[in-house]
């Protein structure tokens, strides 16, 4: 069987395209930690290759010969919902049975079926690490997997049994534990009775150093989809890895489901004697938001916590002084997950997350909107006609801003996502939309693309339209004229045909025959359509 890119658990070299996973950690840092006896936190976004990196880890630990070391997910005690009587048991159970596959070791085991069962789940787990690691002829490192899946009182005992033993190590306590998960330990957030809140760096106040996996680099990203074209003779248009490249930042679940849908799902692409453009690839990238996999559902429903929603409305209303306000923890959980970069400046991670997150949280609003259809905004040339487009969603908005804003988690930015709603909808008979959100700059770039002969769809001439997005703050002139300046910019950058910007009004004093208006302004020779909402 040919190799393939994988979308789905841990990369396996012999049948998955794969990047080396110690080249993506400090290894010799990592060792160093090790051999100093520390204890330490591994976190990384979902589906970035930890499990990967934990198993190439152990084996390569177990290759050298001075330690023992094992591999645990836990994420099965989660079921326990913070009872330490049946959350404990359970990680012991999954540790034992681990032991035994990856080391060929029954002794643990055995212990635990004739004996360690029996004992206080408050001090199974610190009893058995002991056991274990008395009889085994090696110091012992162990990697625990999904630690932050546990809640409450289960995670609470964990950490405190680990710490209880830990002065007893190495020769009745293991060398080394690594704590993984999406998130640091610092962010593991504990309730006890009366709503008190610990974190969990005060259950686990012995952890030395939190190491945090990046994503595959820009020349990793094109190495990886390079041993595809090495294997198969199949060619890839150059110009697409820079399009990878923006769409993804190297995030590697991306990286792997966009060449999946690329040279496999994409049925065409199966005869590798056949090159692959730029617009299979895009059509590819389309196919991937389209289809909401798993990942992308995943980071759908984290969209809903107040804290993700926090952080992540205020990016979408492009309100830098909005995130200037909020918690540093907030904006490291949200980095933690993989939302948001921080560096050189705070924006949502990649560009496939920018079109998915506004798309998510619009998806019911998208399927509600009442009769709206493509074909009445085509003209006779089969081109959108933009300004009957506006005119509708003015109306439209003027009858249904109110109730259904109501509705939006993410009130802040509720105007622009509903326009978002209200022109996918449309846009989605033949056409996409690409965003762009302005943090600093007070707006949102949409950038529409419409296919203007149906048969050779992307392939043949196209319509480029920009339309600008933006909340009133302050005198109205003074938004237009800055708007004006932002929205020939853009449209000069893309290469759009026409442009249009939006002005929203949130103040509720202002009546909706004072909001509701439209403009033609010109700048630096180039028409823009300016529409108040």
């Amino acid at each position: 069987m040919p190799r393939f890119f994988n979308n789905a658990g841990p990369t396996v070299p012999a049948d998955h395209y794969a990047i080396d996973p110690l080249s993506r950690i400090d290894w010799e840092d990592l060792q160093a930690l090790i051999e100093q006896k520390r204890y330490f936190v591994l976190h990384a976004p979902r589906q970035t290759g930890k499990t990967t990196t934990l198993l190439a880890m152990m084996e390569a630990i177990n290759a050298q010969g001075r330690y023992a070391c094992a591999y645990a997910n836990i994420e099965g005690a989660q079921v326990a919902r913070g009872n330490p009587d049946k959350g404990i048991p359970t990680v012991c159970s999954v540790l034992a049975r681990s032991i035994e596959d990856y080391l060929g070791d029954d002794v643990v085991s055995r212990w635990w079926r004739d004996e360690g069962h029996h004992l206080p789940a408050s001090d199974q787990l610190t009893r058995l690490l002991r056991h274990w690691s008395q009889q085994c002829s090696r110091p012992i490192v162990l990697f625990l997997d999904e630690v932050d899946a546990l809640v409450g009182d289960t995670l609470i005992s964990l950490l405190r049994q680990i710490r209880a033993g830990y002065p007893q190590r190495p020769d009745a306590f293991p060398q080394s534990i690594v704590l993984c998960g999406v998130r640091d330990v610092r962010d593991y957030r504990l309730h006890q009775e009366g709503a008190q809140v610990i974190t969990g760096g005060s259950a686990f106040n012995i952890k030395a150093e939190s190491l945090r996996m990046g994503n595959f680099t820009e020349e990793e990203c094109q190495a990886l989809w390079q041993q595809h074209t090495d294997e198969t003779g199949q060619p890839l248009d150059p110009a697409i890895f820079q399009e990878l490249w923006e769409d993804t930042h190297g995030q590697p679940w991306l990286v792997n489901a966009l060449g999946y849908e690329l040279t496999w799902r994409f049925k065409p692409a199966r005869d590798r004697s056949r090159p692959l453009s730029l617009e299979d690839y895009r059509a590819a990238r389309e196919a991937l938001i389209q289809s909401r996999a798993t990942h992308l559902d995943q980071l759908a429903d984290k969209l809903r916590e107040p804290r993700v929603c926090r952080v992540i409305s205020e990016l979408l209303a492009s309100g830098e002084e909005g995130l200037e306000q909020l918690p540093l923890d907030d904006l490291e959980y949200v980095h933690d997950l993989g939302l948001i970069e921080v560096r050189p400046r705070v924006r949502i991670s990649n560009r496939i997350y920018r079109e998915v997150i506004p798309r998510e949280l619009t998806w019911t609003t998208q399927v509600r909107i009442p009769n709206q259809e493509t074909v009445w905004y085509l003209t006779p040339v089969h081109c959108l006609d933009v300004p009957r487009l506006m005119r509708a969603f003015q109306q439209f908005f003027r009858e249904n801003a109110d109730s259904w804003l109501e509705r939006f988690d993410y009130k802040e930015a509720g105007p622009q996502l509903l326009m978002q709603a209200f022109l996918q909808r449309i846009v989605n008979g033949g056409g996409r939309i690409s965003r762009e959100y302005g943090l600093g700059r007070k707006r949102t770039d949409l950038f529409i693309e419409w296919p203007t002969e149906p048969a050779r769809g992307f392939h043949g001439p196209m319509q480029r339209i920009v339309i600008e997005l933006k909340l009133q703050r302050g005198a109205l002139e003074g938004v237009i004229s800055q708007g004006l300046i932002q929205t020939a910019a853009y449209a000069t950058q893309v290469g759009a045909d026409e442009a249009h910007l939006v002005i929203f009004n949130r103040d509720p004093d202002v009546t909706w025959e004072q909001r509701i208006w439209d403009m033609e302004r010109t700048v630096e020779g180039r028409c823009i359509r300016v529409w108040g909402a």
